[in-house]
């Protein structure tokens, strides 16, 4: 099996992350010269990865749209981690567990960006439902400008139940709704051992996984409009925890 990575951001952190195992580099013909793409291909000759020039059409076809700014990487799956994997890197950088879990987001372009302000923030991994919500494929490393390629991301059939196991291995888990007796979320303790949840676009956090979290916390809002959208609660959450850790 193999997928087929796009986008100059996604296949050169794809390849600096060095955790699939790339099979072929595809460049359109007449590209100018850029900074990146020589990285690019310096990176793939160093890992003996094949680099061949194709029309843009052959691109288009590969990947089924034009949206490639010339550059093609045929590469394994993505290689999703356990639970297990995500708390022992947290361990190995001694570090309280710090984790996003999202809850049914389904929009490709909210996961992209929430993986993206993920890895930038530093948290040791992201978990998934398996079922019914956006996966990390080529069009969310894309839109993730490559971060999936360096993140820890683990899929599970039921999130509320690992939430509670989550909770036995004493990890604090807050959930970001907007709901009776929520914190405002700079006034949440967000230093500890902590996993932050952030439910889907449409529908926010489901009931057993809302029940399961140990807290609430709201973002507030004072215009016209009801809720900001996934990606950006999401973010403000998360740079809200970072800043709260570096203390």
């Amino acid at each position: 099996m193999q997928e087929t990575l796009y986008g100059r951001q996604a296949v050169r952190e794809s390849l600096r992350a060095g955790r699939r195992t790339p099979h072929r580099l595809l460049l359109a013909e007449g590209l100018d010269a850029a900074p990146i793409l020589e990285a690019i291909v310096a990176q793939a000759r160093e890992r003996g990865v094949p680099v061949v020039t194709q029309t843009r059409g052959a691109l288009d076809q590969a990947i089924g749209h034009a949206h490639h700014q010339g550059v093609v990487l045929e590469t394994s799956p993505y290689p999703y981690a356990t639970i297990d994997a995500l708390l022992h890197l947290a361990q190995a950088r001694q570090e309280p567990p710090f984790l996003l879990l999202l809850d049914l987001v389904q929009d490709v372009h909210n996961l992209g960006s929430l993986l993206r302000t993920a890895e930038a923030v530093g948290v040791h991994g992201v978990i998934l439902q398996k079922r019914r919500a956006a996966e990390i494929t080529p069009a969310a490393v894309n839109t993730s400008s490559g971060a999936a390629e360096h993140l820890r991301v683990a899929q599970v059939t039921n999130l509320a139940r690992e939430i509670s196991r989550l909770k036995d291995a004493e990890v604090w888990v807050a959930g970001l709704e907007d709901a009776p007796g929520a914190q405002h979320y700079t006034q949440a303790n967000l230093t500890g051992p902590l996993a932050i949840v952030v439910g889907s676009e449409g529908e926010g956090l489901r009931r057993l996984v809302r029940e399961r979290c140990d807290w609430l916390m709201a973002i507030p809002m004072r215009g016209q409009i009801e809720s900001l959208n996934a990606a950006i609660a999401g973010s403000l959450a998360l740079y809200e925890a970072l800043r709260q850790r570096q203390k």
